[in-house]
């Protein structure tokens, strides 16, 4: 049983580590988007954003629905948010370590 609760905790983190689709999350954050809003957001291809978000669907980070020839998606549930947000604490963290090492150089 924890051998599979593991690999599900595996399977989220890889559907959220690739840079597209952090900044796919991160569109999100405020709420649902057309997928015609975020390829331009984020400079992406059609094909290329539809394959992410039906990966990120797989592993139910998000949901989509259709509204007439829209396709909408959102996020399943925005606790994910708050590993986003403990990410950047840990990266802001780093910085702040490197730069007085830095300064002790």
């Amino acid at each position: 049983m924890e051998e599979q609760i593991i690999a599900l905790k595996a399977d989220i983190l890889k559907a959220m580590a690739q840079p597209t689709r952090l900044k796919i999350l991160e569109l999100l954050r405020n709420g649902e988007r057309c997928i015609c809003e975020i390829i331009p957001a984020i400079n992406g291809e059609q094909s290329n954003i539809s394959r992410h978000i039906s990966l990120m669907q797989k592993s139910n980070l998000v949901t989509t629905r259709k509204d007439g020839v829209r396709v909408m998606v959102k996020v399943r549930d925005p606790k994910i948010f708050d590993i986003l947000d403990r990410v950047s604490q840990i990266l802001k963290e780093q910085i702040k370590e490197r730069e007085k090492l830095f300064l002790e150089i």
